[in-house]
């Protein structure tokens, strides 16, 4: 026995001193050892030059998505690529994503939006929940998780989401009328406009005029403003920021953007503010739910309130525009589908005009259907991590701190591993008990402490939306066999019009 231990104890000298090759001390022979990880250096991909002329040669940042598929195929799982200043390291495997979620830390970073966090400097604006760091942003998540996280809370705000519900039926109406085959053309404009209102009416508890006959000028302006600006913010995080003044126009543009944002949040929130204290001054009781006076009542500053809910407007809109345009898109391509979810909603309803949030918890195919819209189509196709305190371990792979980890969700959610038929509109697969899918493979809110906070409330109102239009409508397509695809712009989104045939039932 102590020979033996001798033996170990010398055998382990020799691995650590010498850890590719040593000789094994009974039976006299080099054993080679395999290293436990690879480093960034082993990791492959395409050279600089190469992701290059993708992303600006052939169209590459309107088609990141597509990049994902292109990028596992050709390296694995795991790959390198630079994007202009910044190494990404792309992990495209619902185990390996996991791996990096499970690794987040207290305070996990989504990733460094930079040119987001240098405007906020370069203007002297509060930074909001998604763009602050550390404590600032764990605080605000604690606050905004209170009404925003918590089922009974999100319930509360049906009312007043049906409301909004409403005006987009007859808006729908209105705009079917100039056409005589009853076509609502680019219907992503459209639910973009009720997206906007829905998440006014949460923030304000006043309307803003989006689903009007004839939209308000200064929030056509808004809008046009949000676009923009996710336009821009691919162009100026891939550029130095020295060629900021040299090529003005990218920065310039997504800078106004901004500017614009932020004005309106503030018109808007010191307007619900005024009013509010005009009430308590005249010994009235306030009333109403909305989450800025909740902010201001949790004494946050004017500064942060400005800057949590100018973020806010914009996080949830192409959510929802997105998820009811591509969920229509293909029920108008599935009738089968589309007959079996109006049955649902027929049978719970039973002749009821307006859904409540406990009706649409009785439509599991309502939610399989939205499932599969955001599984085809996720509005983020790539979000990210970045480790800030510590080196972690991925697969095979030492990942160095601070290093920029995109996961690849567009890419595992059309993977034909984890779903069959991984390109179709299968809703019934999220039905099936026996048909288990990895949890990781399809999280277009994300997971954990930076997943989407506003998950619930954006769920709810698609919900509500979708069931109230099927109520209404049968949805067709304009031409049969007419094919809309993704593109990237930032998110998720239709490269061209959808077009949509909304009849009455």
């Amino acid at each position: 026995m102590p020979q033996t231990l001798k033996l170990a104890g010398r055998a382990s000298l020799l691995a650590r001193c010498f850890p590719e090759i040593w000789a094994d001390p009974v039976l006299k022979a080099p054993v080679r050892v395999i290293k436990s990880h690879k480093t960034l250096d082993e990791m492959p991909g395409p050279s600089a030059l190469s992701f290059f002329s993708d992303l600006f040669c052939k169209k590459g940042l309107s088609r990141l998505h597509e990049l994902q598929i292109e990028g596992k195929t050709k390296y694995g799982p795991m790959w390198k690529a630079s994007f202009g200043p910044i190494l990404t390291v792309h992990v495209a495997d619902p185990s390996l994503i996991e791996q990096v979620l499970r690794q987040e830390g207290k305070h996990p970073i989504r990733s460094a939006i930079s040119s987001w966090k240098d405007y906020r400097e370069c203007r002297g604006h509060a930074y909001g929940l998604l763009t602050a760091e550390g404590e600032e942003w764990q605080k605000t998540r604690s606050l905004l998780g209170k009404h925003m996280l918590k089922p009974k809370e999100v319930e509360s705000y049906t009312g007043t989401l049906n409301d909004v519900v409403s005006d987009l039926i007859r808006r729908l109406e209105h705009q079917r009328s100039f056409h005589d085959q009853h076509v609502v053309k680019n219907v992503a404009d459209e639910f973009y406009k009720f997206g906007l209102e829905g998440i006014s009416s949460v923030l304000f508890e006043s309307r803003i005029g989006c689903l009007e006959p004839k939209v308000p000028q200064e929030t056509e302006n808004f809008i046009s403003s949000i676009n923009t600006m996710f336009i821009m913010t691919l162009l100026t995080m891939a550029m130095p920021k020295v060629l900021h003044r040299i090529f003005p126009k990218p920065w310039q543009k997504f800078c106004e953007s901004w500017d614009y944002m932020f004005e309106f949040a503030k018109g808007h929130i010191d307007k619900r503010m005024a009013e509010v204290s005009e009430k308590i001054s005249r010994g009235e009781k306030v009333e109403g739910k909305y989450l800025t006076y909740y902010l201001a009542q949790e004494k946050l500053s004017m500064k942060s309130i400005y800057g949590n809910v100018t973020e806010l407007l914009l996080a949830g809109v192409d959510t929802i525009s997105s998820t009811l345009s591509w969920s229509l898109y293909e029920l108008s391509r599935h009738p089968e589908v589309q007959t079996a979810l109006h049955k649902e909603i027929a049978a719970v309803m039973k002749g009821n005009a307006i859904p409540t949030a406990a009706d649409v918890a009785q439509m599991p195919l309502l939610k399989a259907v939205v499932k599969e819209a955001l599984r085809l189509y996720p509005v983020i196709p790539g979000n990210a991590r970045v480790i800030s305190d510590r080196d972690i371990q991925v697969g095979d792979y030492l990942i160095p701190k601070k290093t920029l980890i995109t996961l690849c969700h567009y890419a595992t959610s059309r993977d034909a591993k984890y779903f069959s038929n991984p390109n179709s509109f299968q809703p019934e697969r999220w039905l099936r008990k026996d048909d288990a899918h990895h949890p990781y493979a399809s999280i277009p809110f994300g997971f954990g402490k930076r997943s989407c906070i506003g998950r619930r409330i954006a769920e709810l109102e698609v919900y509500l939306a979708l069931s109230r239009i099927l109520m209404h409508f049968e949805v067709k397509p304009e031409q049969d066999g007419h094919i809309v695809r993704p593109m990237t712009r930032t998110l998720l989104v239709p490269e061209k019009e959808i077009n949509l045939q909304f009849l009455s039932r």
